[in-house]
């Protein structure tokens, strides 16, 4: 979707505390419109949408009907093919336009997939293309469109300009047409004309409204032109939600693919080396248990420590992979047992009738133990809440605590991972953590529930 901020708007610095504020226009915006760059530019699509509209329209129906009138021979194929590729490109072009006239940001749609190369491939490519097609209906619909729009926006431009600028050239009409001044109504009889001050100053006065109307009529009028440009001429929907689920994918892939490195990692380095280390003392231990018992017990002893240490640092591992508690009892007593190794204070509520599927229960546990540790080693709190309930058809999981703020995901840290991570499954994370506090960070969830709360 394109969206445009701050437009029309500058900055100035408060002397005394040097931040930044939005100036005060003079003007309110009513009365500057007529004279802002944007409305000129409006107004400039408008009247060039005309030509382009009838040179588009007049190519389209031709090669349409000629490529139509022709399918009884073989060249009536490539001729309609032609025809919707100079389509493909005039709404390249139109794009183009709106984009430098509107500021309308609208992506490219999604280029021809051809399986083989050649003109055969080429022109079935074309010819399938949904694109070509909405393309071809943007060069019909636009056409009336345009002479509406224009007809619309040059009478109110020229009406209005004209009556406010009546006072300054009144004086022709009996100076050279032998009247009063513009004839407002006429008959066999009579006739009435626009001639003294008070007529005058009326005038003007219609001429001013109609001058500051103008470019709000011409900008409704434009509206229409972004929503046949962004509909018709941008990506469709589908291909959007491909290339958002190919994205998506890639993110699950990299999240996968980070998380094996990180327990292969955690198992060479941590359990594993402990456990090669305890290999080496019981084999010193069995060595020297026949010359000497006592320090082969003692070697004994060592070694049953460093067991409960590697069990200790698997059960961690196997809890960061996925934990039993999780599985067996869900998100309320998985995230009471989080939020008991917190540094901090922590209370849970989780208003849940029924649980999620395992997936979203998983990525909604992580996220929350993933937060709670951002908390423990940089918030500073001195306590903290954990709140999950389901709205309709999405799970929320909010995460609140009252450190020092300043949290942003769009720094590329932790949070960063865990936005990826909900965008994957179609979801959001939302931080709001001002400097000084407190902080809040809102996950939504698709729900996808799977079975009932026993």
């Amino acid at each position: 979707m394109a969206t445009e901020y701050g437009q029309g708007y500058g900055h100035g610095y408060d002397s005394d505390f040097g931040l930044a504020e939005p100036r005060r226009r003079r003007l309110p915006a009513g009365l500057r419109a007529p004279f802002e760059a944007r409305s000129w530019r409006e107004f400039g699509y408008v009247l060039l949408s005309l030509p382009i509209a009838v040179m588009l329209f007049t190519y389209a129906v031709t090669m349409v009907a000629l490529g139509a009138g022709l399918l009884v021979t073989f060249l009536g194929i490539p001729v309609l093919a032609a025809g919707l590729a100079g389509c493909r490109g005039f709404g390249a072009l139109e794009r183009a336009r709106a984009r430098g006239m509107l500021g309308l940001e609208v992506g490219d749609p999604e280029p021809l997939r051809m399986r083989k190369s050649g003109l055969m491939a080429w022109m079935g490519a074309v010819l399938k293309s949904g694109t070509s097609w909405r393309t071809l209906l943007y060069a019909l619909v636009q056409f009336p469109w345009s002479v509406f729009s224009f007809v619309v926006a040059v009478n109110f431009w020229a009406y209005g300009w004209a009556l406010l600028t009546y006072p300054l050239w009144f004086w022709v009409f009996p100076v050279y047409a032998g009247q009063g001044g513009l004839q407002l109504y006429g008959d066999a009889h009579h006739a009435v004309y626009l001639d003294n001050a008070f007529e005058i100053t009326v005038t003007a006065l219609v001429g001013l409204l109609f001058t500051l109307a103008t470019p709000w009529i011409v900008r409704a009028l434009t509206m229409v032109d972004r929503v046949m440009v962004h509909g018709l001429l941008g990506p469709s929907r589908l291909s959007a939600r491909v290339v958002e689920l190919e994205s998506d994918r890639g993110v699950v892939v990299d999240t996968a693919a980070a998380d094996l490195r990180r327990i292969e990692r955690d198992l060479h380095d941590g359990a594993q080396a402990r456990l090669v280390a305890l290999a080496m003392d019981l084999g010193l231990a069995k060595e020297k248990l026949a010359e000497d018992p006592r320090a082969a017990a003692r070697m004994v002893d060592e070694a049953h420590g460093e067991v409960k240490t590697a069990l200790q640092e698997l059960r961690d591992l196997a809890r960061g992979i996925h934990p039993a508690v999780l599985t067996d009892r869900g998100l309320d007593a998985a995230l009471s047992a989080v939020a008991s190794r917190c540094t901090v204070p922590v209370q849970v509520d989780v208003e849940l009738s029924e649980r999620p599927a395992p997936a979203i229960e998983g990525i909604a546990y992580f996220t929350v133990s993933e937060l709670l540790q951002n908390i423990s080693k940089h918030a500073r709190a001195t306590w903290a809440a954990v709140d999950v309930w389901r709205v309709e058809g999405r799970l929320m999981v909010q995460v609140m605590d009252n450190g020092v703020g300043g949290a942003d995901a769009s720094t590329g840290s932790g949070l960063a991972g865990l936005a990826e991570r909900l965008d994957a499954v179609d979801g959001i994370l939302v931080v709001d953590s001002p400097a000084g506090g407190p902080t809040r960070v809102t996950a939504e969830l698709p729900w996808r529930g799977e079975r009932a709360l026993g």
